[in-house]
């Protein structure tokens, strides 16, 4: 389960993430500009879900435990050069 909460609605956007499985949880503070979201994924969605569906594109990749605990979101794709273009993916299917 992850659970994004907005803690600023500033530029960026600063969010807290607590991802829970069978094995616990862990906590995450995440920030993404405006810019990137617009640049990327549009307005459609809104940026809570588009921080969700960011956790979920790392965690189908690796557990939880070795996501940074403090992060912006633009870099994921340093780590993960295929995540700007399957972002838009993730946001369209809950189920990935």
């Amino acid at each position: 389960m992850i659970n994004v909460r907005q803690l600023h609605d500033g530029d960026p956007g600063i969010y807290q993430v607590a991802v829970r499985d069978t094995a616990g949880s862990s906590q995450y503070r995440v920030t993404m500009a405006r810019a990137l979201r617009s640049r990327l994924v549009g307005d459609q969605h809104p940026p809570e879900r588009c921080v969700e569906a960011a956790f979920r594109f790392l965690l189908a990749r690796e557990p939880k435990e070795a996501i940074l605990r403090e992060f912006d979101v633009a870099v994921i794709s340093r780590y993960f050069p295929e995540f700007e273009a399957q972002w838009p993916r993730y946001l369209a299917d809950p189920t990935l």
